[in-house]
């Protein structure tokens, strides 16, 4: 895995307990939900980018073949 893959994992969780707590009540954790989001869409978007680079990084290794 990935470091960005470890760290999307990681914010992923506590967005999630974030939420709950939101859910259940605790209006001063929808600050911290809000945050993880979007540290996620940031990290979603280095990912995406790491995957086009390696898949494109796999496409000139067959064709120098």
């Amino acid at each position: 895995m990935t470091k960005t893959y470890d760290q999307l994992k990681e914010l992923t969780e506590a967005f999630a307990i974030d939420d709950e707590k939101f859910i259940n009540g605790k209006s001063s954790a929808s600050t911290n939900a809000r945050k993880r989001l979007q540290e996620i869409i940031v990290l979603a978007k280095a990912r995406r980018n790491e995957i086009t680079a390696e898949k494109n990084a796999r496409k000139e290794t067959k064709v120098s073949e």
